[in-house]
């Protein structure tokens, strides 16, 4: 096999190390603001850090990338309940380079005054297929958080 220029032996333990950190900037905007149901529409400014590595014995190579990616916000929230709200929150977009897809859909419970629980599901998606690499992840998971207000 060759990763990066570097030949790896077939049959011979390898250590492969993928990483993709991601930090984002996002700016809302709210369409539509009532007493039950919020839309707000944005843009984010996404900078991944992204780098995939090999290494055995004899030989060690990586990949690293770090770019910028301008993605779609959207959030949408319904209070369906006096103390109960549905979310879905996201950033995505799709490119003939790759795409990006983040989304959380959960429900809010306000517990007390000033705590909220959030509960949900959040879906991680995306990748590339360009001339340098093509790569593709697909992270899904359960959400569990609090939010304090003071």
């Amino acid at each position: 096999m060759v990763f990066q220029g570097k030949i790896y032996n077939a049959n011979s333990p390898l250590e492969a190390t993928w990483k993709f950190n991601s930090y984002r900037l996002t700016y809302q905007y709210k369409i539509l603001s009532r007493e039950k149901l919020d839309f707000a529409l944005g843009i984010t400014g996404k900078v991944r850090d992204a780098k995939i590595s090999l290494s055995n014995e004899n030989t060690n190579s990586e990949k690293t990338d770090l770019g910028f990616v301008p993605l779609i916000h959207f959030s949408f929230a319904w209070k369906f309940h006096s103390k109960f709200n549905f979310l879905i929150d996201g950033d995505a977009l799709a490119a003939p380079q790759g795409r990006a897809e983040d989304v959380l859909v959960a429900v809010d419970i306000q517990a007390i005054k000033n705590l909220k629980i959030k509960t949900g599901y959040r879906i991680l998606e995306g990748g590339a297929d360009n001339d340098a690499v093509y790569t593709f992840a697909l992270v899904h998971y359960l959400v569990f958080g609090l939010t304090f207000n003071f």
